[in-house]
């Protein structure tokens, strides 16, 4: 860890937050860790794919099946693109017609009532 002076702050503000930041990242994931090690309810890897739920992914490399994790993956950056955008699970969805709505049909030339080539025979 790196020792800062205060007139670092002021000189490479961005630079020290970053390392701020990553510190308490650092922090954070230690003490999840260890949460997880410390709770007795359900087996460590049951514990640990709840914290993170990523672990999932794991399995379906040694297995030779990285599609699953691939799928997973992109189920969870297409959410998170989702409500990103201000969709949230509550949302309705997009608008679909009512099943009564009536829908005119336009007629169908006759055959052989056209100019190409699937009628010119």
């Amino acid at each position: 860890m790196a020792t800062r002076r205060s007139s670092d702050l002021g000189k490479h503000s961005a630079e020290v937050f970053a390392e701020a930041e990553g510190r308490a990242g650092l922090l954070n994931l230690a003490a999840q860790l260890i949460t997880v090690t410390l709770d007795d309810r359900g087996s460590l890897a049951e514990r640990m794919s709840k914290a993170f739920p990523w672990m999932f992914a794991l399995p379906s490399f040694s297995t030779g099946r990285p599609h699953l994790a691939t799928a997973e993956l992109t189920a969870w950056k297409e959410t998170a693109t989702a409500v990103a955008a201000g969709l949230s699970s509550g949302s309705t969805g997009p608008e679909r017609p009512d099943d009564d709505e009536t829908v005119e049909r336009v007629p169908q030339p006759k055959h052989g009532a056209c100019l190409s080539t699937c009628c010119a025979a």
